[in-house]
């Protein structure tokens, strides 16, 4: 079995069990904000408001601390991120809990914190990837581990929800995001104690050495990872919304959870397989596939067809992110990996929130059917841009390359 093989590495499975608790929470934070800030408040806009301030500040903070990371050593980087991120979550919640006394605290501050908590965000995803990196270079492994991890997020992305929720409205409203912030702690702490996995430093300054970000190929994974994010807001909020026009709102969980579902189980399959064509034209077949089964999803009008059609098309999704990730691996050097990998986590997150701003928009406007066609055209224009952009995805790291899946 390819994925046991893979944990049977030396120091895995431990360093596998931490990053998962430690990136736990980044499924968790946003809603818990949303849920916490609405019961102080009583206003869902500000908790959303809230909430994609941190998600922004995710984005945009997590291409700086991946390059900390690999200059510096992700032990030294992940501590002091650590300790901001304690310090934005605590603010953040007593700015929150004040807003039902007699002095709130201005709501700035609310949002001020809640962005140095998502900007502290710890990118264990992106840490733990470069740690396979290292410990499976040159590795026929090294595929079958980066199908694992994009498993592991899906998974990350079916529990958290549900459990932050479930805190959130059985116990104290507090409960849920207080759970995110200190899983992020504990799990990130356990992570960065795992010095047997952690690849070397660079030793090189931060502003000096290789960017991930010059190069060619990368810009060209960012614009598909950018789609990919789009198309997951678009589903996201338009499943809430279709499943509300339907009357069974109580079901847009279960939508939700059968894209998840059908991109972990192809994550799964994924992995098992040892390909041998070409990874850069892989990318594209995922993504024509993913805008072919996004189709349906305007004309169908019954729930119960539409949980079909939607874990049809969430089964191109991990291979088309697990594709982005590989090509990653192999296409910046090897000194700036983990700041290229939050790279295409900052593009994700920045799609994610275009896609359900955007859908939100279409949904008010003409219904949840004309929103998925958002997820058509993204899905759709990332295949045109991966077609166009083969030269910049061709390897030139003969060294590099895993087996004969190139």
């Amino acid at each position: 079995m390819p994925y046991l093989e893979a944990l049977r590495t030396p120091h895995a499975l431990r360093m596998v069990l931490f990053g998962f608790v430690g990136r736990l929470p980044l499924s968790m934070v946003g809603l818990g904000s949303v849920l916490l800030v609405q019961d102080y408040t009583g206003s869902y806009g500000l908790g959303g408001g809230v909430a994609a301030t941190g998600a922004v500040t995710t984005a945009l903070l997590g291409p700086v601390i991946g390059r900390l990371a690999d200059c510096l050593g992700q032990r030294r980087v992940l501590l002091p991120v650590v300790a901001v991120h304690v310090v934005g979550g605590l603010t953040f919640l007593f700015a929150v809990r004040s807003q039902t006394g007699s002095r709130p605290w201005p709501l700035w501050v609310m949002f001020v914190a809640a962005g140095v908590a998502g900007a502290a965000l710890p990118p264990i995803s992106s840490m733990i990837r470069t740690r396979w990196s290292h410990l499976l270079k040159d590795s026929r492994r090294l595929h079958t581990a980066m199908a694992f991890e994009s498993v592991v997020d899906e998974l990350v992305f079916i529990i958290g929800p549900v459990l932050v929720a479930f805190l959130s409205t059985a116990g104290h409203s507090t409960s849920g995001i207080v759970t995110a912030f200190v899983l992020a702690v504990v799990g990130s702490l356990l992570f960065a104690a795992q010095f047997h996995t952690e690849p070397p430093p660079t030793g090189l300054h931060p502003r000096h050495g290789a960017m991930a970000i010059r190069t060619p190929g990368l810009g060209v994974l960012c614009l598909v990872s950018f789609a990919l994010g789009t198309v997951l807001g678009v589903l996201e909020v338009g499943l809430v919304a279709f499943a509300d026009e339907a009357g069974r709102k109580a079901l847009s969980g279960v939508l939700i959870a059968a894209l998840a579902v059908g991109s972990m189980l192809s994550g799964v399959l994924w992995g098992l397989v040892h390909w041998h064509s070409a990874l850069r034209r892989r990318l594209i077949y995922t993504l024509a596939l993913l805008a072919a089964g996004t189709v349906p999803l305007s004309v169908c009008r019954n729930i119960w067809l539409m949980m079909v059609f939607v874990f049809i098309a969430g089964i191109a999704v991990s291979p088309s992110l697990i594709s982005a990730f590989t090509l990653t691996e192999r296409l910046v050097p090897s000194d700036a990996v983990t700041e290229g990998f939050t790279w295409l986590g900052t593009a994700v997150g920045l799609g994610v929130a275009l896609g359900a701003g955007l859908s939100g928009k279409l949904v008010d406007l003409s219904g949840a059917n004309t929103a998925f066609s958002v997820a058509t055209v993204a899905a759709a224009g990332a295949a045109l841009v991966v077609l166009a952009g083969q030269p910049a995805l061709t390897e030139h790291h003969p060294a590099r390359r895993v087996g004969t899946d190139t």
